[in-house]
C-alpha cells in the first residue's frame, strides 16, 4: 500500500524547462474536455480541464504536503511493513525545492520512501541522492531516456553536468530502480538505447519501461499539441511491441512497455491468450446485448475476448480512432459511424467526454440510446504490470471483464 506526498507542480515550469519529447509541450486552450466527474448539466470541472493539463497547482509547501500524508496515515486501517510513501506530483520531484526535507519528515515515520517519476534535473550534486538513500528511499521511477549525457543535453534539456546520472547509478546502486525511456524513433533507439539498457544493467537497476513517443492526436495528443515534434514519425504499434520482446530477451532487465507490452505477464488483456482461456467460464454469463466503444488498442483483444466467452451475437466491439481507451474525447466519439451500434453502448470509464454529450452524439440517427460507462481499466499496461504477478494480473482483467459484463448486462437490451 502506498500514501501519496503529492508535492504539486506544473509541467515544464516546476521541471526546469519541458523535455523536446514532452506530452505536456504546445498544450493549448483552457476548454474542458467534459468526463465523468462534471455534473449531469455542466461540461467541466477541475478533473477535465486543469486536471487533464497538470496546471492545477505549482509546487507546494511541505507543511501541506506532511499535513496530507499525516491524514492518510490517520485513515489507514492498516499499518504493515508493506506501507510505503509515494512522493509525487506534476512536476519533476527532483526539482522540488523542500524534496530532503519532506523525506526527513516521512522519514521520522519509519516510511520507506518511493521516489516518483523524476528525470534527476533537479539533482545538481550527486549527493543529494546519498542523503535521500540515508533517509528512506528505498524505491525511484526515473526517466533517463538515455545514458549518453550530450543526448540528455539537447532532449531533455538536462542543466547538471552529468550529475543527474551519477545520481541514478546510486540509486540504482542503493535501491530499486524502475527506469524509463520515452523512445523516439532515430534518437535514441538502436545502438543508443542497447547502450542505455546496458549501462542500466550494469548499474543494477531492477527494470526499464519503453514508452512509445506519441506525436498525433490518434496516439494521444488530445491537447491541441500536435506535432510535439516535426518530420517525427513514431513507431507504429507493431514495430514497438516488437522492440520492447527485443530489449526484454537481451538483458536482464524486468522490460515492459507502454501502450504495450509486458513479455512476461503477457498484457495487455492476458485473459485473451489460449494458455489463460480456462479462467473466462468463472465470468457471469452475457444476458444482454451491447456495443462496447473502445480504443485502437484495446478493440481487438477485446472483440477477441467475446468471443471466447461465446458472445458474439450479443456483444460487438467497435473501435474510435484513438489508441487509449482513457483519451477518448468528444472528437473521437464523433468520427463513430452509428450504424455500427446497438441501443446500448458501453463507453470508457475515464473516457473524456461528458455523459449526456456522448449519448447525444451517439443518438444522432434518431435511437435514443442508452449510453452506459465501464470499468476504468479492462487491462493493466506497463507501467503497472512490471510490478504485477502474472496471478495479480488474471485477477486485476478478471474483475475489470465481470463489471464489464455486468454492466453490459443491466444497461444493455435484454435477449429473449
Amino acid at each position: 500500500m502506498q500514501i501519496i506526498a503529492d508535492v504539486g507542480g506544473i509541467p515544464g515550469k516546476d521541471c526546469r524547462g519541458f523535455c523536446k519529447y514532452c506530452y505536456f509541450r504546445k498544450v493549448t486552450g483552457e476548454d474542458p474536455l467534459g468526463c465523468r466527474s462534471c455534473t449531469p448539466g455542466t461540461v467541466g470541472c477541475e478533473n477535465c480541464s486543469t486536471g487533464v493539463r497538470e496546471t492545477r497547482n505549482e509546487f507546494m509547501h511541505p507543511f501541506m504536503v506532511m499535513g496530507s500524508v499525516q491524514n492518510s496515515l490517520m485513515m489507514s486501517e492498516i499499518r504493515d511493513n508493506n506501507l510505503k510513501a509515494n512522493i509525487s506530483g506534476g512536476g519533476d520531484v527532483s526539482c522540488y525545492p523542500h524534496l530532503l526535507e519532506l523525506a526527513s519528515g516521512l522519514n521520522q515515520y519509519n516510511l520507506p520512501i518511493h521516489l516518483g517519476y523524476t528525470s534527476g534535473k533537479g539533482f545538481d550534486s550527486a549527493k543529494t541522492a546519498e542523503e535521500l538513500i540515508s533517509l528512506g528511499v528505498d524505491e525511484v521511477t526515473f526517466t533517463v531516456f538515455s545514458t549518453d549525457q550530450k543526448l540528455r543535453d539537447s532532449w531533455v534539456k538536462d542543466p547538471t553536468k552529468g550529475e543527474s546520472l551519477n545520481a541514478l547509478k546510486l540509486f540504482c546502486e542503493n535501491t530499486e530502480v524502475h527506469a524509463a525511456s520515452v523512445i523516439v524513433p532515430g534518437v535514441n533507439d538502436g545502438d543508443v538505447l542497447y547502450e542505455t539498457c546496458s549501462n542500466l544493467e550494469d548499474w543494477g537497476a531492477k527494470a526499464f519501461i519503453l514508452m512509445r513517443f506519441a506525436n498525433f492526436r490518434n496516439q494521444g495528443l488530445i491537447l491541441g499539441n500536435e506535432p510535439i515534434l516535426k518530420d517525427v514519425v513514431p513507431h507504429t504499434l507493431v514495430e514497438f511491441e516488437s522492440l520492447v520482446r527485443k530489449i526484454n530477451k537481451e538483458f536482464n532487465l524486468r522490460v515492459t512497455g507502454t501502450p504495450l507490452c509486458d513479455p512476461e505477464n503477457d498484457t495487455p488483456f492476458a485473459i485473451s491468450k489460449e494458455k489463460n482461456s480456462e479462467y473466462l467460464e468463472i465470468l457471469t454469463d452475457v444476458q444482454s446485448e451491447a456495443t462496447v466503444l473502445s480504443s485502437n488498442i484495446a478493440a481487438p483483444y477485446i472483440k477477441k475476448i467475446v468471443g471466447m466467452i461465446g458472445a458474439d451475437e450479443l456483444i460487438n466491439v467497435v473501435p474510435v480512432d484513438q489508441d487509449i481507451g482513457c483519451l477518448i474525447t468528444q472528437e473521437d466519439v464523433e468520427g463513430v459511424d452509428l450504424a455500427e451500434l446497438k441501443e446500448t453502448v458501453i463507453i470508457p470509464g475515464r473516457a473524456l467526454i461528458h455523459d449526456k454529450v456522448a449519448q447525444n452524439i451517439l443518438s444522432k440517427d434518431g435511437v435514443d440510446r442508452i449510453v452506459a460507462r465501464g470499468p476504468d481499466k479492462l487491462s493493466v499496461d506497463g507501467e503497472m504490470s512490471g510490478t504485477l504477478s502474472r496471478e495479480d494480473v488474471l485477477k486485476k482483467e478478471l474483475i475489470a471483464f465481470e463489471d464489464l459484463i455486468e454492466a453490459i448486462n443491466f444497461f444493455g437490451v435484454r435477449k429473449k
